[in-house]
């Protein structure tokens, strides 16, 4: 499979769906702010229906997991997933 670079848009794309399919709602439904932190890494928060749910790092594997399966058709196991911080890009990941 080779490296494959996950952008910020689709680590969003991935959260949501991720989100709405635990909860049973339409992805639209869903909003995400991902951030990073030096002392704590990387987060996001999720807010629906105008509640927010604090989301730590190995939430959002287990949610680019969900849309490596569903949506790429890749077994989400297989792959070392790594998140990066870019100074152009933002938040990005690498699937190896």
């Amino acid at each position: 499979m080779g490296q494959i670079k996950i952008s910020e848009q689709d680590i969003v794309n991935a959260l949501c769906l991720h989100i709405a399919h635990k909860r049973k709602i339409s992805p639209q439904e869903v909003e995400i702010e991902l951030m990073y932190d030096d002392d704590y890494g990387f987060s996001a928060e999720a807010y629906v229906n105008d509640r927010k749910q604090v989301l730590i790092t190995a939430n959002i594997i287990e949610a680019l997991r969900f849309w490596l399966e569903n949506e790429m058709n890749i077994d989400p196991f297989s792959a070392a997933i790594e998140l990066l911080l870019d100074d152009n890009e933002g938040i990005i990941a690498y699937i190896k």
